[in-house]
């Protein structure tokens, strides 16, 4: 995991030259996509809203579903997930160029494990605190590819979807 953070990171500087893309102070935009986890596929959605051209603050909510087989016993879980999130934009201090956005923040969340009465596993549900790195291309002016890492959190390792500025 962390030589693929550092990749990431070493991908994303090796590109940064010239322009500048933000969002701008008072305007959101929509994420939406599937993650990366030990415990099935995570769906999310979420949005963001620039309270600078360099912060945002948004929030997220996820689901996912996954089958587990404990001694030839096969039980069907769920998750569902709300967290908040604040990210730091370096494309005003780095001058990366415009059809790119890279942050790094913070999030914390609350995750809710739903499990069958008769699962004898101990599946908790609680406030989990995190942190993210990630970045998106834009393919269009409002549409962008995003991509994005984190950890010590429930959410996910990682995930990939869109962007939409509105």
């Amino acid at each position: 995991m962390k030589k693929s953070l550092i990749f990431v990171i070493f991908a994303f500087v090796s590109v940064i030259s010239f322009g500048q893309n933000s969002l701008a102070m008072g305007k959101t935009q929509l994420n939406f996509g599937l993650g990366l986890s030990d415990w099935g596929v995570p769906v999310y959605f979420g949005f963001d809203y620039a309270v600078s051209s360099d912060i945002t603050l948004g929030s997220e909510l996820s689901y996912r579903s996954y089958h587990e087989d404990v001694n030839n016993t096969y039980y069907d879980h769920s998750i569902e997930g709300v967290s908040g999130n604040f990210n730091y934009h370096f494309n005003n201090l780095l001058s990366i160029p415009q059809n790119w956005d890279v942050y790094a923040g913070l999030n914390i969340g609350f995750y809710i494990w739903n499990s069958p009465d008769t699962y004898g596993g101990s599946h908790s549900s609680g406030l989990g605190l995190g942190a993210q790195i990630g970045g998106r291309y834009f393919i269009s002016k409002r549409v962008a590819l995003n991509l994005e890492f984190g950890g010590e959190n429930t959410f996910a390792d990682g995930k990939f979807g869109l962007t939409v500025q509105l």
